[in-house]
């Protein structure tokens, strides 16, 4: 048999039927006061010198100076797409990969290979990282590894330190109930976390049939639609303030 149609027997052999798959169809969104209720009631387990960054980045918060740390464009990466995430996605299921989608940085898509595959013996370091998964019944089992030292270790959209390295995210994704879908994580980041973090992210299947995630370009907002002197539609920069806002007209 050829190499080709071996892998592609693996592949199928590794994903159930179509028919045995979850319904995970729609889109899918977080309610924010109940991430926050659910971080609030099982806080990451600090490292002294986390903390110390934490307390500061709360206080600032409070204060109305909040860090937003998602603000430069780069995607929110794992595992904070997954857990304090305000945006949508939705799910594809084809042959050997589960492809999540989202909206936002327009640069959201993360792949979850299931024919079998292990890990990358020295995968390359991504904002998503390198995610090898399989099917327990109905739950998606997930293990991610090689995802960026600069990705956030977060509670919130400002309040969070970078992972710093050697981070490993584990993950159940399953329903809770029909439009009730809980991904249940154990986030090991050493450099900042003094034990593994157990937490679930919440996402709510949006009700209908003709929602869609939507375009989201992360600097559209910093431009006006115009019209050049040659009469072509551009976009024309907004002036910003030093603090990246747009100033005053």
């Amino acid at each position: 048999m050829k190499p080709y149609a071996l892998l592609l027997l693996a592949a199928l052999g590794a994903t159930p039927a179509a028919a045995a798959l979850p319904d995970w169809s729609g889109v899918w969104v977080p309610n924010i006061p109940e991430q926050n209720a659910h971080i609030e009631a099982s806080p990451p387990p600090w490292t002294p010198a986390a903390k110390a960054q934490i307390d500061f980045l709360q206080s600032e918060e409070k204060a109305g100076r909040p860090k937003g740390l998602f603000v430069n464009c780069l995607p929110e990466g794992m595992p904070s797409w997954m857990l304090i995430s305000h945006n949508a996605l939705e799910f594809l299921f084809t042959p050997g990969r589960v492809t999540l989608l989202g909206e936002s940085d327009g640069n959201r898509l993360r792949r979850i290979y299931t024919d079998g595959r292990p890990h990358e013996s020295d995968p390359d370091p991504s904002f998503f990282g390198d995610s090898v998964g399989h099917w327990e019944g109905q739950t998606l089992v997930v293990d991610t590894i090689a995802v960026f030292p600069e990705t956030y270790v977060a509670t919130g959209e400002a309040v969070g330190v970078p992972n710093n390295g050697d981070l490993h995210v584990a993950e159940h994704i399953h329903l809770l109930k029909p439009d009730l879908l809980a991904d249940d994580l154990v986030i090991t980041a050493p450099h900042v976390l003094t034990r593994p973090w157990s937490i679930t992210g919440l996402f709510h299947r949006q009700p209908g049939t003709n929602n869609t995630i939507e375009e989201g370009v992360c600097l559209e907002g910093y431009y006006n639609e115009s019209t050049d002197a040659k009469g072509n539609a551009v976009f024309v920069p907004i002036p910003q303030t030093e603090y990246g806002t747009p100033k005053p007209e």
